[in-house]
């Protein structure tokens, strides 16, 4: 072990406290965070402890969960928080917690529970380096920011796409620019042009003009009537259809115990909770299963093809309404469901965005275990659009949802690097000031 690295007992590192109750009808509108077990739950208007600060879940199943707070908080009393970090680097500290399996302090039976004084005995190496502390806080900070900035860029993305399709495909805004401007004696192209884009006819004149005319011809194919239908005003020339004949729905498949736990493999198996983990949120980019390509052909287990929204078809998850996109064929479990879309009827992202729109909830059976009607999910009836809109949407949707997929891999890696240097710099392993460029 190197000279600056010793071990020391958490007690020695740190002092921690129980947080402070805070009724939710005793909130006020305000913009300090509240947090709690699992991190941050809420907002106030007033703060009792300074930031950054450190908070561990102190009860329920988020006990043991280490979060960190850039600003001024409020600890509540299902956490412990840091009072006094004797010195060290609070970031190090964080990252340091983070390696801690708290479930062996558990003092509770029926509900997890963290008592500090279990806590404050237990040993771990450090470095006593200040320096070195703050380094590898940095890197490991770095890394963490990188992983935000990139969940908020896809954030954002996705709610351009989002916003796209409602103003389209839900609320007909060219179709009504068209007929409000036809009304006041205004030009209806135009007008669609300058609700596609967001732009006023003084900026459409300023734009280039290959732009130009692909803004028109995007305006061209909206329609200037709405006609009535048995979904009420709908643009005239779309169709009101199932959701059946736009889409194919196929079950999953049985994924016995056998053959599972396998990380290697070309092929990923997925399960409900793999939409939960981290980088998945919008597109599956990786699984806890994978299986060999010989395995899947020998138990003919059914490939669910690239671009095809996935979702719970049974059980609790099902009521959460998550909605994920392939990246690539794969094989879902029996308690999931792939929509694919048909060709010429509809396009992927477009299939996505409107599943998002549908609520399962108003579809599901079973009391003691919701399950969702299949057939009932069919026949639901939609507004369809003609398929060259619908292409013409794909094209623009297509760049946004590319660039998430990009972000969302990305961040896979991120974590994997991140996971990967966590133990090793925090044990002196790998020195941080080679990371950060420097010798001696």
């Amino acid at each position: 072990m190197k000279s600056n690295w010793t071990i020391k007992s958490l007690g020695e590192l740190i002092t921690l406290q129980r947080g402070h109750d805070l009724p939710s009808q005793d909130r006020i509108e305000g913009t300090i965070p509240v947090m709690g077990s699992s991190g941050l739950t809420g907002y106030h208007n007033k703060a009792i402890t300074s930031g950054p600060g450190i908070v561990i879940g102190r009860s329920g199943n988020s006990m043991g969960e280490v979060s960190y707070c850039l600003c001024d908080f409020w600890p509540l009393n299902t956490c412990l928080y840091v009072t006094d970090y004797k010195g060290n680097d609070k970031r190090y500290i964080y990252y340091l917690l983070k390696t801690i399996n708290f479930d062996q302090f558990n003092s509770g039976s029926a509900q997890k529970s963290l008592n500090r004084n279990a806590v404050y005995p237990f040993q771990v190496n450090i470095t006593t380096c200040k320096n070195e502390q703050k380094k590898i806080g940095e890197i490991l900070a770095t890394l963490e920011e990188k992983l935000d900035l990139n969940n908020q860029i896809n954030q954002t993305l996705e709610s351009i796409a989002q916003a796209i399709f409602k103003s389209w495909f839900i609320d007909f805004e060219p179709v009504r620019a068209k007929i409000a401007a036809k009304q006041n004696g205004e030009d209806p192209e135009l007008a669609a042009m300058c609700s596609i884009s967001g732009k006023s006819q003084v900026e459409l004149q300023q734009m280039s003009s290959d732009d130009f005319a692909e803004l028109q011809e995007t305006a061209s194919l909206f329609p200037d009537e709405l006609v009535e239908s048995e979904l009420g005003e709908v643009p005239k020339g779309w169709e009101v259809n199932s959701l059946g004949n736009i889409c194919n729905f196929t079950p999953g498949s049985a994924f016995k115990p056998e053959y599972q736990g396998q990380t290697q493999g070309e092929i990923p198996f997925i399960k409900v909770s793999d939409m939960n983990l981290n980088g998945n949120e919008i597109f599956i980019v990786k699984a806890n299963n994978y299986i060999d390509n010989s395995l899947q052909k020998e138990r003919k287990f059914k490939l669910h093809e690239e671009g095809a929204t996935v979702f719970a078809k049974i059980g609790v998850a099902l009521i959460s309404n998550r909605r994920r996109v392939l990246t690539m064929p794969t094989i879902i479990d029996n308690n999931m469901m792939s929509a694919s879309p048909l060709k010429g009827l509809s396009t992927p992202y477009y299939l996505y965005l409107l599943l998002k729109t549908i609520d399962f909830n108003t579809l599901v059976s079973g009391t003691a275990l919701p399950y969702l009607n299949v057939s009932d999910l069919r026949k639901i009836l939609i507004v369809h659009p003609t398929i060259n809109l619908l292409n013409k949407f794909e094209l623009m949707a297509n760049p946004l949802l590319q660039k998430i997929k990009l972000n969302s891999v990305q961040c896979e890696g991120l974590v994997t690097l991140r996971d990967n240097l966590l133990p090793k710099l925090l044990s002196g392993e790998i020195d941080a000031s080679v990371l950060n460029g420097e010798h001696g």
